[in-house]
């Protein structure tokens, strides 16, 4: 088993901070509700944050899989994968088994969507050419990790908690500008911190919302560390999609060669710092998947080799797959 002394700091530190920013991006709706409408704005927006933290709704699962043109995974195909997801869903108590889909698309990924209780698993056709199976084992583990943890009602919450702040934030901007002329006669006072909060609190609240999903990237990868008893398998798989989706050609000529992207601006952690945490998490214990060389390398599947993976591009909503 994992050094139980690192789980527990790992496990303590991300829950603390997930807990932090959703403080954060509550106590910033209430002052914008403050700005607004004074003591009866901050009720009614600590109220409306509490609301959509129990009623946020979530997008279709199926409409997500069928805009990445998705295609349900048969079991006879990949038998290997099917029962490595049966294993990580005994083992985190998940009610029901992920499903499994195939993504006809040359990029490297991996998603979840859906509940605990009616999730599905989405791979693509680049990520299954180019892992081995205990490497996909700490994927599908990652993603599992994902679906136990309900992150993607958390994410929900805080997407919606960000639109509601833009529309504060926008009602508050509206307000200012009809006011402009009583502000430049000296009719009514405002303060600037006021008016630079009502400017930038609704990318503040997106800065934190990146931060947040971080913080649940790092939690999934020690979840799915758990899951498996085999961190090195996520971390290889990290570090192998990480070279692949690197230009190849700037591989050759520039080796290293990294693009630097300021870290509050990033959705996902650094690869480097997760691999770094996944190799103090390594252990002495069996894995849980204890694969042949042969095993290993044997993913899947006749069925889909008629499906043309695309290159990735951009789609219609800014999306890229």
């Amino acid at each position: 088993m994992l050094a139980e002394e690192v789980i527990g700091q790992h496990k303590t530190r991300n829950q603390l901070h997930t807990l932090i920013l959703f403080v954060s991006m509550l106590s910033l709706i209430a002052l914008l509700g403050y700005l607004l409408a004074g003591q009866l704005g901050v009720i009614a927006s600590v109220i409306m944050g509490i609301l959509l933290m129990a009623l946020a709704p979530g997008i279709s699962p199926a409409l997500i899989l069928r805009m990445y043109k998705a295609r349900p995974i048969d079991p006879y195909n990949a038998p290997n994968l099917h029962k490595i997801v049966q294993v990580l869903a005994k083992r985190a108590k998940l009610k029901a088994v992920p499903k499994l889909y195939y993504v006809p698309s040359t990029m490297m990924n991996a998603f979840a969507v859906g509940t605990p209780q009616s999730a599905h698993i989405a791979v693509t056709d680049g990520l299954l050419k180019t892992l081995n199976l205990r490497e996909l084992a700490g994927v599908l583990a990652h993603e599992v990790s994902h679906i136990s943890n309900n992150d993607m009602r958390v994410m929900s919450v805080a997407d919606m908690m960000s639109r509601l702040t833009g529309l504060l934030s926008n009602i508050g901007q509206i307000l200012l500008i009809i006011n402009l002329p009583l502000l430049l006669v000296g009719e009514v006072g405002v303060s600037w911190w006021a008016i630079l909060l009502l400017i930038f609190a609704s990318p503040l609240v997106g800065l934190l919302q990146l931060a947040l999903s971080r913080t649940r990237e790092f939690n999934a990868d020690l979840h799915a560390a758990l899951l498996t008893d085999d961190p090195m398998g996520l971390a290889l798989a990290l570090k192998k999609v990480a070279y692949y989706s690197s230009n190849l050609l700037r591989q050759i000529i520039v080796p290293g060669y990294k693009v630097r992207e300021p870290s509050i601006f990033r959705s996902h952690p650094n690869t480097e710092e997760r691999i770094a945490r996944l190799q103090a998490m390594e252990d002495k214990g069996e894995p849980v998947f204890q694969l042949s060389e042969e095993e290993a390398s044997r993913v899947l599947f006749e069925k889909y080799a008629h499906m043309l993976a695309s290159r990735p591009r951009w789609r219609p909503g800014g999306f890229w797959y």
